[in-house]
């Protein structure tokens, strides 16, 4: 018998490429990047905001610029993204049990997305959109 312990190898920024379900969390991990850059832009412009009408003004006419709306876009698309891997896996992380059963997945991960929507059309309706 050997005394030295069994130590496995890992690559330092391979590793999730080995399966598909570690290279579905990271990249679900990985949207979280856009999602804080996109919490900064807000930031900057609330301190534009601050800052006098001139300013702020300057700060609208930066987001008509296509860099910044290929920059929303992609901010949208990962945060569609983490939220939708993240209502699949709400079940997993929030079970709910009734007396001695427990309430099925799909109805959980339904919730979350009939309360998504609902929200989203409250915003988009005190938006002015409709």
């Amino acid at each position: 018998m050997s005394r030295r312990p069994l130590v496995r190898e890992v690559p330092p920024t391979s590793w999730y490429f080995h399966r598909p379900t570690y290279l579905r969390y990271m990249s679900r991990e990985i949207t979280c990047i856009f999602v804080a850059a996109y919490c900064v832009l807000l930031v900057v412009g609330l301190q534009r905001l601050a800052a006098g009408p001139a300013a702020y003004e300057a700060f609208l006419l930066g987001l008509k610029s296509a860099d910044s709306i290929v920059f929303h876009l992609l901010a949208l698309a990962a945060s569609v993204y983490h939220a939708a891997t993240w209502f699949g896996a709400t079940h997993k992380a929030m079970p709910i049990q009734i007396g001695e059963n427990f309430v099925q997945p799909g109805v959980i991960s339904g919730a979350h997305y009939v309360v998504w929507l609902v929200l989203s059309f409250v915003i988009l309706y005190l938006a002015g959109v409709f």
